[in-house]
């Protein structure tokens, strides 16, 4: 009995000295919310915080367009640039109106080129505020009254009318729509096609 007194005494002893001993150390334990938790007695690595980086627009996309016949929705219109007219592609879409709807700009720009074309018929080539980007209005019925070259014009603003002049089907009004981007010296019949149809809102 007295040997088993003594036991628990030196027990107690020993415990007291390790939590005096281990008070001095308390500020070496890590916070829990940073300790790792444990699997099969091997610690876990916490993965390191990442900080993402905010969305930026790339700049050399094309600026976000409006759908450049007026009162036209999108669900009324189809992306057809890869398909083929004759032996050649698209590269444009096809927006079907009634003769004499408004033609309006797809975005901001300037007016720099009214021209008339066997295939195009009656033209409008307007640039973007960067001069980065071509905007292809074809078939036009008409222009609107004082439209002319080196215009400024905003989106939304009246080019022209639906029509079918240039090699259209007569008895089918659309604005034939094409995005160029530019070559380096920036001249309005030289470029290369971008699909629009995605960038319409």
């Amino acid at each position: 009995m007295k040997k088993l007194l003594l036991l628990l005494a030196m027990a107690l002893i020993g415990v007291l000295a390790w939590v005096a001993a281990g008070s001095d150390r308390i500020s070496d334990v890590a916070p829990i919310s940073d300790v790792a938790p444990i699997s099969d007695g091997a610690p876990i690595a916490r993965p390191a915080a990442t900080m993402i980086a905010p969305m930026t627009r790339d700049p050399d996309a094309p600026r976000p367009m409006i759908i450049p016949v007026a009162g036209v929705d999108r669900s009324a219109i189809r992306d057809m640039f890869d398909e083929t007219r004759g032996n050649r592609r698209h590269e444009a879409i096809d927006i079907l109106a009634p003769r004499g709807t408004p033609v309006i700009a797809a975005d901001d720009g300037v007016v720099k080129k009214l021209f008339t074309s066997v295939p195009g018929g009656l033209t409008v080539y307007e640039f973007d505020p960067d001069e980065r980007y071509c905007y292809y209005y074809a078939h036009l019925d008409g222009y609107a009254p004082g439209l002319h070259e080196g215009q400024l014009v905003h989106r939304g603003e009246i080019l022209g009318y639906v029509g079918t002049t240039g090699n259209a089907p007569k008895d089918t009004p659309h604005l034939h729509f094409a995005l160029i981007r530019l070559d380096a010296d920036r001249r309005w019949w030289k470029g290369t096609y971008v699909n629009p149809y995605p960038l319409l809102r």
